[in-house]
């Protein structure tokens, strides 16, 4: 079988850490790169059959490419600490590195969890990303948020999913947003022009409208209504964010 590296990112994942190192145990190598948690998260995964790094952080991309070239085997794993690799997932994975592969990379889809329910509907319905692929075939896109992999070769699918819940509080998860906000509005400041009402208005409106109805966000419930107010919230954020920054505000 062919050896596999599994690379997980954490800040203040104290809730996490010990689960997620757990799920991808049949790991050959576990390397953790913190961004110098304040929660014990750092000292927790030394405790663990882990390889820790403290790094800063910039953004996602930088970060995870940064520490791709450092896995000690061909193929990669990347797990977020909210993440957990189900035992059927991880019979699939095994299988893949026990076969030959024409595949640089593969997709891999996540059941998503918010506010204590599963999100079967709101845009998260086919949510998938890449996560599994070989070391030296793959990097991430230079984006602030959002970076999507980029493989030097066919990509496949993985039949089974990732479990994640990225929800602790409502707090929390409206911090995480605006964070997004704010990355989203540097790079969004070099492809929009004037700011209009189109923006601040119609953008947010249909953030909400396509994740609330077009793709039934109504189905889950007060679960979806959330999700669709704060996928307006976002856009709007966004654009009050670029508008602010152009104005050397804060």
């Amino acid at each position: 079988m062919k050896k596999l590296t599994a690379i997980i990112l954490t800040k203040d994942e104290i809730h996490n850490i010990e689960s997620v190192i757990a799920s991808v145990s049949f790991a050959d190598q576990i390397i953790v790169v913190d961004s110098f948690s304040t929660d014990g998260t750092f000292e927790k995964a030394k405790s663990l059959n882990a390889s820790v790094i403290q790094r800063k952080f910039t953004y996602h991309a930088e970060q995870k490419n940064w520490i791709i070239p450092q896995a000690e085997y061909e193929w990669v794993l990347i797990v977020d600490a909210d993440e957990r690799v189900t035992p059927e997932l991880q019979a699939e994975i095994i299988d893949i590195l026990n076969t030959e592969q024409k595949h640089a990379a593969f997709w891999i889809g996540r059941i998503n969890h918010f506010m204590g329910k599963r999100v079967n509907y709101s845009g998260w319905r086919n949510d998938k990303v890449i996560r599994l692929f070989q070391r030296d075939l793959c990097l991430y896109e230079d984006k602030l948020v959002h970076e999507e992999m980029i493989a030097e070769g066919s990509v496949g699918f993985l039949k089974n999913k990732l479990y994640h819940n990225t929800y602790t509080t409502i707090d929390a998860y409206f911090e995480k947003m605006n964070r997004y906000a704010t990355k989203q509005a540097e790079e969004y400041d070099k492809k929009t022009d004037n700011l209009t009402p189109y923006h601040f208005v119609i953008k947010p409106f249909w953030g909400f409208f396509k994740h609330y109805i077009v793709q039934g966000g109504f189905r889950d419930g007060v679960v979806g209504l959330t999700i669709g107010f704060i996928q307006g919230y976002v856009v709007f954020m966004r654009y009050v964010k670029l508008w602010l920054l152009r104005r050397n505000l804060k």
